[in-house]
């Protein structure tokens, strides 16, 4: 070999290594990861984009608001609250203790929800995409890996789950993920439903970990307002 040319081969090798992933991503790796930052995840909040779409129509309408989740105890915690695209109040919801309130201001109308049973699935469910753990995810979810992909500079592992019951399965046909799997959140979320109408959830402007306020989890129902319990 001549010897004049080694400096140029290993930096052209070089390159080549630092061009090439570090590793050939796979559906077992995707949740060995998410398994080590899991017990990391304690809450995020995050501004979100909402697309409902109706495909019948053909029509999109767009919302906008702020979501937060947290892990208490064996537990999850969330809140969201979402307005239309002129700033208008949508709805509000909050899930806390097993149980489910949403708050239409428009209607004046706020329905209670109880998981009852169903607590520990309800807390399964609400923690996909949000510090589940890989062993959560496979109990509630058949899952296809669909590669690695970058969104707004952050790498993401992109997951389509398939609910395991019949039930969520009526509603939505299939549920895909983008999962940043360094702090085990998702930034992108769409929910498919079997009549062609989908969810597209955009997470931005993301707080992790930055100890939540209690008052946060809380919603601010005006007197006067028709509760309905379910």
């Amino acid at each position: 070999m001549n010897v004049q040319r080694l400096p140029f081969l290993i930096a052209i090798l070089a390159l080549v290594s630092a061009a090439a992933p570090a590793q050939t991503m796979n559906l077992q790796k995707v949740l060995d990861q998410i398994n080590a930052a899991s017990p990391k995840f304690h809450e995020v909040q995050a501004d979100i984009s909402v697309d409902l779409y109706t495909a019948v129509v053909q029509e999109h309408e767009m919302q906008k608001g702020m979501t937060a989740f947290r892990r208490q105890g064996s537990s999850m915690e969330m809140v969201t609250q979402l307005n239309s695209s002129g700033g208008q109040p949508v709805a509000q919801l909050l899930y806390k203790n097993g149980q489910l309130d949403y708050y239409q201001p428009a209607a004046s109308q706020e329905t209670i929800f109880s998981g009852g049973a169903n607590r520990g699935e309800w807390d399964s469910l609400l923690a996909t995409g949000f510090g589940a753990t890989a062993n959560d995810l496979t109990s509630q979810w058949t899952i296809t890996f669909q590669g690695m992909e970058s969104i707004n500079g952050h790498s993401t592992a992109k997951l389509d789950l398939v609910s395991k019951q019949a039930s969520i399965r009526n509603n939505f046909s299939h549920v895909t993920i983008w999962m940043d799997l360094a702090r085990d959140i998702s930034l992108k979320q769409i929910f498919s439903q079997p009549d062609g109408d989908s969810r597209t959830v955009t997470y931005s402007k993301i707080r992790y970990n930055t100890h939540l306020s209690d008052s946060l989890f809380t919603l601010h129902v005006p007197k006067g307002t028709q509760i309905t319990h379910r």
